[in-house]
């Protein structure tokens, strides 16, 4: 069994939906896996990782405004507010999304569904630097 590791780095935008399947997609194809398991993890509190519908953007937006109504800014009830009103709603997202997925691996490529799409999750209301760690296993 061979493991590779590497660290992607993203910049985003508010409250932004970052499509990087690509971006795994080429760093499993260029590779020495046939087949196995692409892991990715995030290492932070305030953004997620999500498998979406990556044909109508529509269903991207409307998970956002879904979140708005279960997390909203500035919501009296959170105390931690260390960062500014998006805080705390930032964190309870992040918790009620993922923060890694595991995808099979076959002929050197993810084996995702004609239309899914890989996604990092911004929830703050400011850009960041944001890393995921990417760490395939298999033959």
């Amino acid at each position: 069994m061979t493991v590779i590791q590497k660290t992607l780095s993203f910049n985003t935008r508010p409250r932004q939906t970052l499509e990087f399947t690509g971006d795994v997609q080429q760093a499993v194809s260029n590779s020495v896996i046939q087949q196995g398991l692409c892991h990715l993890f995030i290492q932070h509190t305030s953004a997620s990782l999500m498998l979406c519908e990556n044909a109508d953007p529509d269903v991207r937006v409307d998970l956002e405004t879904f979140m708005q109504n279960i997390a909203p800014d500035g919501d009296p009830m959170f105390c931690h507010t260390t960062e500014g009103p998006d805080d705390m709603p930032a964190h309870v997202r992040t918790l009620i999304t993922n923060v890694s997925l595991t995808i099979p691996v076959a002929s050197s490529r993810c084996q995702l569904g004609t239309w899914q799409g890989i996604y990092l999750w911004e929830h703050r209301t400011s850009p960041h630097c944001r890393k995921v760690i990417m760490t395939l296993y298999g033959e």
